[in-house]
């Protein structure tokens, strides 16, 4: 058995703080359960785990969970080479096993059975679930048929319910979840699934039909598509079910009568081409409507649901109902902000002798949808204003102040007539006080044309990734002047300006950070990739050269692009970059 030293030590040990953004869905697992990080660090865990540990998660919370809990039968230390639960967790695939130990706070010994997967920590990073519990003991020891879900034990129920839970509050995406909900159910509990979904305009819609294989899953497309009205009276299994009735049982003698409704005759239809002699049917539902019903149907020589397999299918299909429920609130944030985003975004003025070309690009994950920006307007001098921004955050607040402060600029801009790093000054000045924008980046530019008739670029940058500008030969140059700091510091400093004149056919870029951001890769190594690509595309028209460049730069998916490209017109005799 440990003694007092060792555990006084673990304690010590013990500085991490829970993650408690996974707590509330481990909570919903009927078992204790715990998360662990890439080093086996536990980093989060559910009541039950504390009752049956007798340890608080501030306890519980930095430790490695190998040298805090596990032992051998006796109460020794259990070399890591013998335990089952760490080969498993090394290998990083899910496993059960049963017949271990854990050592509680007292020093006592907790017999467990345990299953662990693989789980989404967040920051794109995958930890391990355990979830475990104490074996029954005695006469009632091992599975009760009458309790569980055809041949699963309350022990394996309890994991596919964590293993639910895990896939499905893992994803943001409708059709996703929906293919990670058939293969939980296929073929562990069925032979068949079917779901069908209520949009949001009260249609029905078959989504999935899919049959087990083996372990192949196989869609029937023919039997998905639309299907009739829910009817209002049927008492007919599904019907109900999307009605958020009740959960039933159904068989081919269900549908032999004459059909009460379209979904009926569709059920007939749906057992006699499948073949299907027993079906449970649930619905699926958030806490406020009915989203669906899931369908499972056995075949062949499978035995036939009984009410007793309903709990399990009705535990199943709440949790489905919360992941679709949240899966389709994301997916239409994502389509508001980016509807306002289209709408905001202006058209780019005609300046005579300049092209100018400009591409939004949003990010894929909803949460990112936010505050890249670009604007280009005349201005009363006849100058031609650019601005590039990206306002802090990532969601429908970012983008409508990202709308707050375009306009502000615009307004400013065009009413002051002042050098850019005055107009951002004032900018910086209102931010605060009359807008909900608490941070922001910002280039602002004026583009003129000389008595001379060359093109001259003035800027000033408030803490903005620098434009780069790049001659039609492929040199390229940073403009790292003008650099000041970001909007909404509340610190009264002076703003420089910057001013170069723009070589004949050359081309600039104004971007926001989604274009040289990268997992893995500095800021350095994305303005690098960002040149070297711009100066090999430097001699491509410029429709061209926008579409290429971010096929070829953007990082895969990870936030939203803003990009505005301008280029001077071509002559001969053409300037070396210079500045003042």
């Amino acid at each position: 058995m440990v003694g007092p030293q060792s555990t006084q030590t673990r304690h010590e040990q013990s500085t991490a703080v829970p993650s408690v953004h996974l707590i509330p869905t481990l909570e919903a697992i009927g078992a204790g359960a715990y998360v662990v990080d890439e080093q086996g660090r536990i980093i989060a865990a559910n009541r039950r785990a504390e009752d049956l540990l007798g340890r608080p998660v501030d306890e519980l919370a930095g430790h490695d969970a190998h040298d805090l809990l596990h032992r051998g039968p006796q109460g020794q230390q259990l070399p890591r080479t013998q335990c089952g639960m760490r080969q498993a967790f090394h290998a990083g695939s899910p496993a059960q096993g049963g017949k271990e130990y854990f050592e509680r706070a007292d020093g006592s010994l907790l017999p467990v059975s345990w299953t662990i997967m693989p789980y989404d920590i967040g920051d794109r990073r995958v930890g391990t679930l355990v979830v475990f519990h104490r074996p029954v003991q005695g006469p009632d020891a091992g599975a009760r048929p009458e309790q569980a879900a055809g041949t699963l034990t309350d022990f394996e129920r309890l994991a596919l319910l964590a293993e639910t839970t895990t896939q499905l509050t893992s994803t943001f995406d409708v059709e996703e979840a929906l293919r990670r909900l058939v293969g939980l159910v296929l073929p562990r509990l069925a032979d068949w699934a079917v779901i069908d979904l209520i949009t949001e305009r009260d249609e029905v819609w078959r989504a999935a039909v899919v049959q087990a294989d083996g372990d192949t899953l196989v869609h029937h497309e023919d039997l998905e598509g639309p299907m009739p009205p829910v009817p209002e009276e049927s008492s007919m299994p599904l019907s109900q079910a999307l009605r958020g009735v009740a959960s039933a049982l159904a068989g081919p003698d269900t549908y032999q009568g004459a059909p009460d409704s379209g979904i009926t005759a569709e059920q007939h239809r749906l057992f006699a081409t499948t073949g299907i002699h027993s079906a449970a049917i649930a619905s699926i539902r958030s806490t406020r409507d009915v989203l669906g019903a899931i369908t499972l149907g056995r075949s062949g020589t499978s035995p036939t649901f009984t009410v007793a397999d309903l709990p399990l299918l009705e535990d199943i299909a709440r949790r489905a109902g919360l992941a679709l429920d949240n899966a389709r609130l994301y997916q239409r944030q994502r389509k508001v902000a980016e509807t306002m985003q289209n709408h905001l975004l202006p058209q780019m003025p005609s300046v005579p002798g300049l092209q100018m070309t400009v591409r939004y690009l949003p990010a894929p994950d909803a949460s990112q949808v936010g505050g890249d920006w670009y604007d280009a307007f005349t201005l009363p001098d006849g100058a031609t204003a650019l601005a590039v921004g990206d306002v802090v955050g990532h969601d429908l607040e970012a983008a409508a102040g990202m709308a707050q402060l375009r306009n502000m600029l615009r307004a400013y801009a065009w009413s002051q007539q002042q050098p850019p790093s005055r107009i951002v000054e004032c900018l910086d000045e209102a931010i605060l006080p009359i807008t909900d924008v608490t941070m922001a980046t910002l280039v602002l530019a004026r583009v003129t044309q000389t008595s001379e008739g060359h093109w001259q670029l003035s800027w000033t940058n408030a803490g903005h990734p620098p434009p780069l500008l790049v001659t039609r030969d492929g040199l390229t140059h940073y403009l790292t002047d003008g650099h000041g700091l970001l909007l909404g510091t509340g610190l009264d400093t002076p703003r420089p300006d910057a001013t170069v004149l723009l070589p004949p056919g050359s081309t600039l870029l104004l971007y926001t950070d989604g274009l040289i951001e990268r997992p893995g890769r500095t800021l350095d190594e994305g303005l690098n990739r960002l040149r070297q690509h711009a100066a090999a595309l430097a001699h491509r028209p410029l429709p061209s050269f926008t579409d290429q460049l971010l096929r070829r730069v953007q990082p895969p998916g990870l936030d939203d692009v803003a990009l505005l490209v301008l280029r001077t017109p071509a002559r001969e005799g053409i300037s070396p970059l210079s500045g003042k």
